[in-house]
């Protein structure tokens, strides 16, 4: 599993920075990217750390859960019973869930991530207690680096197109607007993402 700068993002700065919404977001962070970890139950594990919390109460969160099991694998999170994933700030729902895609882990790590579409993978992981589109979609982003992904259920994103294109009051109209950003939608989204927050948000 490929890791640091996805191989097509250069591509993907040279083409969104000349569109005429996004251009200038895009220019203002020439030397950042998109960076992948290579460790895709890690991703999933902070991807619902993350979900619908701030992106500093997410680092907060996974901090603590971090200095608690130490590096977060299938096994480590095994170890520990799921109210003591909870005492790491977690509710009680994630923790259920985080300590049942341990359990499942085998299922859910597939061999061959290159033999699958976006959509397969996605309905891949949304069988997964706790994984819904959001989640699956963070996997394809940040671990799998797929260059044209777009998460309409991230609010973040609706707010960043939101702020560019204010006429774009609804998730169907800013759907329809990413259209524009293919094939690099994902990269897009990063961009999105970073005019938003002070530090990179990271899965």
């Amino acid at each position: 599993m490929k890791t640091g700068k996805p191989t097509w993002w250069d591509d993907a700065f040279t083409a969104l920075s000349q569109d005429e919404i996004l251009g200038a977001v895009v220019r203002s962070y020439p030397n950042e990217s998109l960076n992948g970890r290579g460790d895709l139950f890690s991703t999933l594990i902070r991807s619902i750390v993350g979900q619908q919390i701030s992106v500093i109460a997410a680092d907060a969160v996974w901090g603590r859960l971090v200095e608690c099991i130490g590096e977060v694998t299938p096994d480590a999170i095994r170890a520990h019973s799921p109210e003591e994933l909870a005492s790491c700030g977690l509710s009680r729902p994630k923790s259920s869930y985080i300590y049942g895609l341990a359990l499942e882990s085998k299922a859910l790590l597939l061999q061959d991530w290159n033999g699958h579409t976006d959509e397969e993978l996605l309905k891949h992981f949304t069988q997964f207690r706790g994984v819904g589109p959001w989640t699956a979609e963070m996997i394809l982003i940040f671990t799998l680096m797929r260059p044209d992904v777009f998460s309409i259920g991230d609010i973040s994103l609706i707010r960043a197109v939101q702020q560019l294109v204010p006429e774009a009051d609804t998730k169907e109209k800013v759907l329809r607007i990413s259209t524009r950003w293919a094939p690099y939608r994902t990269a897009a989204c990063w961009y999105l993402w970073r005019m938003l927050d002070p530090v990179p948000v990271e899965y």
